[in-house]
């Protein structure tokens, strides 16, 4: 089949890669001029199946309402929210109920799981190496947060995911730079979670898929769809339609211009993050691995030779709308757990992402319903995680080949139940 591919971040990168395995021609369109320029860009690059941090989990709501007015919450809220960011709010808050919660974490968690055998598969058949650490610390600052969590460890215990709660010198033990006047209460030790740099993995993938006769068009954009069985699209600077058998949609945060003239109604927002990265300064003062504050949902990773920052939420805000309040918390954090790890003199990275989120934080794999339309979007904070599994499983849904996993939790079909 001749395919096109709409959006060169990890997903697209990675989707393009797996459907030239299985003998397709692919071109993929990109609006920068190279890949993972967006939301791929600068991640937390956290690869967590046991899936702690889950933001559509039972009593996440009420944290952040509790977080109201803190100059370091977790969430804000712009003014900029119009009808779709409110229903989006509103249909978050009913998947963070306990039943479709529950059913929502454990797709998530299989799929997870899967595409982490995948990104490994990837990584020995083609030698990659890429910035990447194993090992996971969630730190909690007092009981009420180690009680508040006791709900998800046990998920934890059903599903036979590793974990060790630690106290504070178990916790040092494991991470011995972190900072000595700040109080634990207790942490969480994840063996299984990974954490490692997209975008490198992106670029390397890239030059894979285009050994395999993938075309990459940049600084093309997409501007409109035409459905068929014959699928069309039109850049910008093109005036004839180009045909495809199939036209994949890997579009991330900025889906809505695209399908919405194709009568297709998605929740999807773009939730703004942030991240800060800096050279090491001094190895023995920087974390082992991945670190991650429950208060504040900010982890601090070690990338190489770089530290990296991430957390933050925001609704409502534009994407070129840099809040300093944002970047602030990133740097209180680093400050309470790891102060004199990076060098903040020079070379120092801030940046903002749109991470495309569905409200029960699973993402959209298969065919759309339109015909001649594919999608592959909503991967939320896990957009790394989740890219290599996703990819394999809409290749072979291409080929009428049954997918190793079951995409039902993640069809378009569950979106109109």
């Amino acid at each position: 089949m001749n395919i096109a591919i709409i959006g060169a971040g990890i997903v697209g990168v990675t989707t393009a890669y797996e459907l030239a395995t299985d003998g397709h021609q692919v071109t993929v369109f990109e609006r920068h001029g190279a890949v993972a320029e967006e939301c791929s860009f600068a991640s937390a690059g956290l690869i967590s199946p046991a899936q702690l941090l889950l933001w559509a989990a039972p009593g996440m709501p009420r944290k952040w309402l509790r977080q109201w007015g803190d100059a370091h919450a977790a969430m804000r809220l712009g003014p900029r929210l119009g009808w779709h960011e409110l229903s989006w709010i509103g249909q978050w808050m009913r998947a963070s109920r306990s039943s479709r919660s529950t059913e929502s974490r454990l797709h998530l968690q299989q799929l997870i799981t899967y595409s982490t055998s995948r990104l490994h598969h990837l990584r020995q058949r083609h030698a990659l190496e890429f910035d990447a650490s194993t090992g996971h610390l969630l730190l909690l600052r007092n009981a009420q947060e180690h009680k508040g969590l006791q709900a998800r460890l046990n998920n934890l215990r059903e599903a036979g995911l590793a974990f060790r709660e630690l106290n504070a010198d178990e916790a040092r033990k494991l991470e011995p730079a972190l900072n000595p006047d700040s109080a634990i209460e207790a942490a969480i030790h994840l063996p299984q979670d990974e954490v490692g740099n997209a975008r490198q993995f992106a670029l390397m993938i890239k030059n894979e898929a285009m050994r395999l006769g993938v075309k990459f068009e940049f600084n093309s954009t997409v501007s409109h769809l035409s459905p068929g069985p014959r699928p069309a699209l039109s850049t910008r600077t093109e005036t004839t339609p180009r045909t495809f058998d199939a036209i994949m949609l890997c579009t991330g945060a900025d889906t809505s211009p695209l399908i919405k003239p194709l009568g297709l109604k998605i929740p999807l927002v773009g939730i703004h993050g942030y991240s800060v990265s800096a050279n090491v300064r001094e190895p023995l003062n920087a974390p082992r691995s991945v670190v991650s504050d429950e208060r504040h949902r900010v982890s601090i990773a070690r990338l190489g030779q770089r530290v990296r920052v991430s957390g933050g939420a925001e609704l409502g805000y534009r994407q070129d709308d840099k809040q300093t309040s944002g970047l602030r918390t990133l740097y209180k954090v680093l400050q309470d757990w790891f102060p004199g790890a990076a060098s903040m003199t020079a070379g120092v990275q801030e940046w903002k992402g749109s991470r495309p989120m569905m409200p029960d934080g699973l993402p959209v794999l298969g065919a759309s319903g339109v015909p001649g339309i594919w999608l592959n979007l909503g991967h939320g904070d896990n957009g790394w995680a989740l890219s290599c599994g996703s990819a394999r499983l809409l290749a072979d849904a291409v080929a009428g080949q049954a997918p190793e996993l079951d995409l039902a939790g993640c069809s378009i079909a569950r979106l109109h139940r």
